[in-house]
């Protein structure tokens, strides 16, 4: 199971994002996930859904494409599926740069 960490908690050396916040062609690793303050479900619902999508630690990740009105949803390369996620959904996936 993916461990569910605080950015705080990783190497301080590795900058570390919240998938909801990045700019449409980012592209990345998943570190982990944290909860945020705004879910549209329940904590471990989500946590199972994104599990079951292929959001995993180690997962490569690329922001595809933003909605048109309030840049929402996201469409969300995970390795080689893309899914639809809402940014606030996304929020709770921490993220690394890739390099």
């Amino acid at each position: 199971m993916i461990p569910t960490i605080e950015p705080a908690t990783l190497d301080s050396s590795v900058e570390v994002h919240r998938l909801g916040r990045r700019p449409k062609g980012w592209s990345g690793w998943v570190s982990g996930l944290a909860p945020s303050g705004d879910h549209s479900i329940a904590w471990s619902e989500l946590e199972r859904r994104l599990l079951e999508m292929g959001i995993v630690e180690g997962a490569r990740v690329e922001l595809m494409h933003e909605g048109p009105i309030g840049r929402d949803p996201i469409a969300v390369r995970v390795d080689d599926t893309t899914v639809a996620l809402r940014r606030r959904d996304a929020d709770v996936i921490l993220v690394t740069a890739a390099e």
